[in-house]
């Protein structure tokens, strides 16, 4: 304070020509405070005022107190006169603005420390802390915003204790209980260096370790925490203070600085006495200070200005309120205070003029800082990270670890340098401080009953949900086309299924198709060979030919709808099918009709049999077949099969199967397939009973009655089976349908060409007539 005020008498930039003055009062206890203060905003006596020399007659700033609550106490007093200042009071209840109308100080607000220190909390993982504060307004009300803070940052506060370096020893104890017992190993300390140095003095006596402390500005960087026996329990302590400074020509003039200079000062006078071991009082028996001593070859903290963090805010305070001064005199050249360019004289000057100044002034230290006021007189809130790293000496050493800028966009405000961290009693490794372990990917926060949202169980994701971050709140659900993998950490493609040849059902029905188109093959053969045979010739040979070649296909057909659907297979297994069927049962059918009509020709006096001959037999199976050709044809220009990814039969695997288009068009298909197949079957049924070697009607009777029932079967199958397997029943129901018919129908006849060829005659076959028709 002295060498600001003697440097800005020196400058003549500012308050040329005028002198400021000052009145220390070094005073401890409240009743002491209050008086000093009433002193000084009383008028000040004639003796204080020299000849040459006009003062106004009341003092234009109080700078201090260093402390909140006795700053809160003569604010509200001296408020009124609108007149104090602070370079250390950093409670924010003092910036309000309807309490303390007055109020500036050059120190941030704690409001903003406790927001950094919850972010700092944050920021290294620390989700489960203790907080603990001393009883007075400046921890009540730092240690409340810090608890919000942390809230709204997702910390969890354990504990929150209050005390006083005054307090009973037994609270003290039940303190360090709740610390002994507690899951928190980081401590959030918003008290001064006196009570910390009472609580850590109990936690070493306990022998209490393993503790991360952090720190507010009244304590972190005090020097005093050195003389503590449990000061090693506070190595690796972290917490902001404001910024260091350097304050150019200080140094000089602390080693040009003599007592004589300064004879009313109380405090120089016995720091002199106490570094030189002297006595400035000639009455006294030990050895008189001669003059000749100074301050340049001492060395003690004093003399030492590497951390001038809270000197700097008594300088600022000291420039500010000069500043202020200098805008009102000098009107004429800053016109912002006085519309009306009238200049005031120094006798002029009200205290509340000299307020509303302050609250304008924007000015540059020679340290090259920048100093203003928001409009609730704080300054802005910078901080540096400090961490308490050793203890020499009886010196504590502390680094600049990193810096907070509340000006600063959020995301910006807080930010570390490269400095190598000095953790827990020297540790190297970040502590940990969770009420629960991380919950790894693949698994979900669910907070436990009663409990904290920092106390929670690990849950797995459902199938078909992610989660691939640790210490997720929330599962994700997989995209509708994948799904989560086995560790539950990642979305990965779904499963595409179909009936393919991969499988062993898919190679069973593709071998049995096969033997079906060898069988009918053989059959076919063995018919060629014996074509001139009365069996195959009275079972008309070319509706019989047709027929195995129908069943040929519809063998084959089976195995276009085993493989990965495409575009051309969807549409070709269903109206393949469609119309190979229909061949197949027009033949059959057309069997059925020659039987009757032979049966009938042979009745004296009829005819029939010529309306019925061989090309009315083509045309009849051709009709039928075109038909269902007409059918197909209007199903595939409509609305034909295409390839469907079947999403909601499973939800861990994808079906890939032919979607119908048009449901109509395939009941249409089926529906004419059976209602030729009835047809056939009525048909066979009346004839069943006419002679054996006309036509095996009975057989014929046999097949559609097999026919009819797969299918009748088929329709619940189909509609009831999942997935993939309902290309199996398909592929079933033809395999059986068609096995039906070429055993059934031609087996038998295969058995007498083969077996019994002595009945494959002429003469046999009309003998065995003329029995059956007498």
């Amino acid at each position: 304070m002295m060498f600001a005020i003697d440097e800005i008498n020196r400058d003549r930039d500012i308050l040329p020509g005028i002198k400021l003055g000052y009145k220390i009062y070094n005073e401890c206890g409240s009743t002491d405070i209050l008086r000093a203060v009433m002193t000084l905003v009383n008028s000040l006596d004639q003796s204080e005022k020299g000849a040459n020399c006009t003062k106004p007659p009341t003092v234009q700033a109080i700078i201090g107190h260093s402390g909140s609550t006795p700053t809160m106490s003569f604010a509200k007093i001296v408020g009124r006169f609108h007149i104090p200042i602070s370079h250390f009071a950093t409670c924010a209840c003092l910036s309000n603005r309807k309490e303390y109308p007055s109020f500036f100080r050059t120190i941030s607000s704690d409001y903003y420390q406790s927001r950094a220190l919850a972010q700092l909390v944050r920021h290294f993982g620390w989700m489960w802390v203790g907080a603990l504060s001393n009883q007075n307004d400046y921890g009540i009300n730092g240690i409340t915003t810090f608890i919000k803070a942390a809230n709204e940052e997702g910390v969890c506060i354990e504990y929150s204790e209050a005390f006083e370096s005054t307090s009973p020893y037994h609270e003290i104890i039940r303190i360090v209980n709740i610390i002994r017992t507690s899951k928190s190993k980081v401590i959030m300390a918003f008290m001064s260096h006196r009570e910390i140095k009472i609580l850590v003095d109990e936690l070493y006596r306990q022998n209490i370790t393993g503790l991360q402390w952090i720190g507010s500005d009244a304590w972190i960087t005090d020097d005093s925490l050195a003389d503590i026996n449990g000061h090693t329990l506070l190595i690796g302590s972290i917490g902001f203070t404001v910024r260091n400074a350097q304050i150019p020509g200080l140094d000089l003039f602390l080693q040009e600085i003599n007592p004589s200079q300064f004879s009313n000062s109380i405090f120089l006078k016995n720091f002199w006495e106490h570094v030189f071991d002297c006595s400035l009082n000639p009455s006294e028996t030990r050895n008189t200070c001669n003059g000749s001593e100074n301050l340049r070859d001492v060395q003690n903290s004093f003399t030492d200005l590497t951390d001038l963090r809270f000197s700097n805010n008594i300088y600022k305070a000291i420039y500010a309120v000069a500043h202020a001064i200098n805008n009102l005199i000098l009107c004429d050249q800053n016109k912002s205070f006085n519309s009306n360019s009238s200049c005031l004289k120094l006798v002029e000057i009200k205290p509340w003029q000299v307020l509303n100044s302050l609250q304008s002034i924007n000015f540059t230290t020679p340290g090259g800082e920048n100093v203003f006021f928001d409009n609730n007189g704080d300054s802005p809130a910078r901080y540096e990270l400090i961490n308490l790293q050793s203890v020499n000496k009886g010196k504590i050493k502390v680094e600049t670890i990193g810096y907070y800028d509340a000006s600063l966009p959020k995301g910006q405000r807080f930010s570390m340098n490269n400095v190598q961290v000095v953790w827990r009693e020297g540790s190297h490794l970040v502590p940990v401080s969770k009420c629960s372990e991380s919950c790894p990917p693949g698994t979900r926060k669910a907070v436990q009953k009663g409990q904290p949202v920092c106390c929670y169980d690990c849950i797995l994701c459902p199938p078909g949900e992610i989660s691939n971050s640790t210490d997720s709140i929330n599962c994700l659900k997989c995209p509708i086309v994948q799904w989560s993998n086995t560790r539950g950490d990642a979305c990965i493609p779904k499963e595409i299924e179909f009936f393919s040849y991969d499988e062993i059902m898919g190679i069973l029905l593709a071998l049995f198709s096969l033997f079906g188109v060898f069988f009918t093959i053989l059959i076919m053969l063995i018919f060629y060979m014996y074509r001139n045979t009365p069996i195959v010739r009275a079972n008309n040979s070319e509706l019989s030919f047709l027929l195995l070649f129908s069943l040929t296909l519809c063998f084959l057909c089976s195995l276009t709808f085993i493989g990965r659907p495409t575009e051309w297979s969807c549409m070709l297994r269903h109206t393949a099918f469609g119309i190979t069927f229909v061949l197949c049962i027009s033949c059959v059918l057309g069997k059925t009709i020659v039987v009757l009509m032979a049966f009938r020709a042979t009745l004296p006096g009829s005819n029939v049999i010529k309306w019925f001959g061989p090309l009315q037999q083509k045309l009849c199976v051709l009709t039928f077949a075109l038909i269902q050709v007409l059918i197909c044809a209007f199903w595939l220009i409509l609305s034909p099969p295409f390839p469907y990814m079947n999403i909601n039969h499973y939800q861990e695997k994808i079906i890939l199967e032919c979607n119908l288009g048009s449901a109509i068009g395939f009941w249409t298909v089926l529906g004419y397939i059976g209602l030729l197949a009835v047809l056939c079957f009525v048909l066979a049924f009346l004839a069943r009973k006419l002679p054996d070697n006309f036509n095996e009607a009975k057989f014929i009777t046999f097949s559609m009655l097999i026919f009819c029932a797969v299918w009748i079967t088929f329709i619940p199958a189909y509609v009831s089976s999942p997935g993939k397997y309902i290309v199996a029943v398909e592929i079933f129901a033809i395999l059986v349908s068609s096995f039906g018919l070429l055993f059934c129908i031609f087996l038998p006849k295969c058995y007498v060409i083969l077996l019994r060829p002595e009945m494959n005659t002429k003469k046999h076959v009309m003998t065995k007539m003329s029995n059956d028709i007498h």
